[in-house]
């Protein structure tokens, strides 16, 4: 069983920022990589970015500007630094284990948290 506990989301106005962290803990013994997702209003839950445990770091085009994904991995733990939010950025920000696939040879989210919301005013 694996558990994500999420903190850092709250409420800020239009470029403003906010740093959120990811901490994760029980059967991750074999994860591949971490990375958050998002939920915003009319839009289904779209990839944010996600790190590998060696670090190479994947971002939605629209983010990887203003956001950065960082990780400590011997504290199984992952944070994204958000900057020049904009309301468009509201949503429920998901933190996500990656875990490999051997099928089809692939690094995958596999366990989600909770979700944290961020709430952008203009």
């Amino acid at each position: 069983q694996v558990r994500l506990v999420e903190s850092g989301g709250g409420s800020v106005q239009a470029g403003g920022s906010l740093q959120l962290s990811c901490i994760a803990s029980g059967n991750i013994f074999n994860r591949c990589g971490m990375g958050w997702y998002r939920q915003t209003p009319g839009k289904g839950r779209e990839l944010v970015s996600w790190i590998t445990n060696v670090g190479e770091k994947t971002y939605a085009e629209s983010m990887k500007d203003r956001f950065t994904i960082s990780q400590e991995i011997s504290k199984d733990t992952v944070h994204l630094q958000m900057n020049r939010l904009g309301p468009d950025d509201t949503g429920v920000y998901f933190c996500a284990v990656y875990f490999f696939d051997s099928q089809i040879l692939r690094c995958l989210p596999g366990s989600w948290g909770q979700g944290t919301q961020v709430t952008v005013s203009s």
